[in-house]
C-alpha cells in the first residue's frame, strides 16, 4: 500500500504525521481498537493501516476540493491556512478510530475524548496555546463527526468521513474472512477490488469503485453512501461502480 499523500507531506504536516506513527499511546490505541473490533466482534480492520489510508484519502480529496476553490472551513472561518487544515484532516483522520478500544458503541464520542490530551500535546508544539486549542476543537469535530447520523459541519470534517467509507477494498476483511466469519460487512468489503479517487468533471471529487461481484453495492450504498450522505460535502462527490468479474467470496455456509 503506497500512501503518497502522506509520503508528500511537508512542513509541519509532515512532522506531526512522523510524530503519530511513532507515537505509543497512539499506536497501542489503534492496536486494541483492532483487538476489540476484529478480535472479539468480528468487524473489518480499524487498525494502524486503516488510519493510514482514511488520512491519505482524506488529504488527497482535501488537496482537489481547494485546487477547485473550494475553501477548508479553518481557512475560511478562522483565519487559517491551507496548511493548518491538512494538520485538522490528519490529525482526525488518523485517530477517529481509536475510540473502539474503549467499545464499538459511541466509539466516535470514545475516540474524541481519547485523542484530546493527544492533539493539544502534539498542537502545542508547533502552534500558540489559542490557536492550538482552537485546532484542537477542530479536530475534536472531525473525530466526532465521522459516524453517521451526526452532520459533519466542516469541509475537514467532511472529507475526513468520505474517506473513512473509501476505505472498503477486500482487504480490509482479510481478518473476518480467513475467520470464516461470513457477514455482509465482511462478504461485500472482500468484493470491492479497487477504489480510486480522482478529480471529477461534474463534481470537483470523483470515486471510482470496481467489485469482483455483486455483494460489494452493500458497501457503496450503505457504507460510502452514508458516508456522504451525512458529510456535508456531498454535493462535491460522485461514485461509479462496476463489476468487472465474477468471483464468490465463499463456496458455502453453514448457519
Amino acid at each position: 500500500m503506497n500512501y503518497d499523500e502522506l509520503n508528500s507531506l511537508d512542513r509541519i504536516p509532515k512532522m506531526i504525521y512522523d510524530e503519530l506513527i511513532k507515537n505509543k499511546k497512539v499506536n497501542t490505541l489503534l492496536k486494541m481498537s483492532n483487538i476489540m473490533a476484529v478480535g472479539r466482534l468480528g468487524y473489518n480492520d480499524h487498525g494502524k493501516t486503516h488510519a493510514k489510508i482514511v488520512a491519505n484519502n482524506a488529504i488527497k480529496m482535501l488537496k482537489i476540493l481547494y485546487k477547485k476553490g473550494i475553501k477548508p472551513s479553518f481557512m475560511k472561518d478562522c483565519n487559517g491556512s491551507f496548511e493548518d487544515s491538512l494538520v485538522i484532516t490528519l490529525l482526525g483522520a488518523y485517530l477517529h478510530d481509536i475510540g473502539n478500544a474503549v467499545h464499538r458503541d459511541i466509539h466516535h464520542l470514545h475516540s474524541a475524548y481519547l485523542a484530546l490530551n493527544i492533539v493539544e500535546d502534539i498542537l502545542k508544539k508547533y502552534y500558540k496555546e489559542e490557536k492550538a486549542y482552537q485546532m484542537t476543537t477542530e479536530v475534536l469535530h472531525v473525530i466526532y463527526s465521522h459516524s453517521e447520523k451526526i452532520m459533519g459541519l466542516t469541509i475537514e470534517a467532511g472529507v475526513v468521513a468520505v474517506a473513512d467509507g473509501t476505505d472498503m477494498t477486500k482487504g480490509r476483511s482479510r481478518v473476518p474472512i480467513c475467520k470464516k466469519c461470513y457477514d455482509i460487512h465482511s462478504v461485500s468489503a472482500a468484493s470491492i477490488e479497487k477504489v480510486k479517487i480522482k478529480e471529477g468533471d461534474e463534481k470537483p471529487i470523483h470515486i471510482e469503485v470496481t467489485l469482483s461481484n455483486e455483494a460489494g453495492i452493500f458497501q457503496i450504498q450503505e457504507v460510502l453512501g452514508e458516508k456522504i450522505k451525512w458529510s456535508g460535502i456531498k454535493d462535491y462527490v460522485s461514485v461509479y461502480a462496476k463489476v468487472e468479474k465474477e468471483k464468490p467470496v465463499f463456496e458455502e455456509i453453514t448457519i
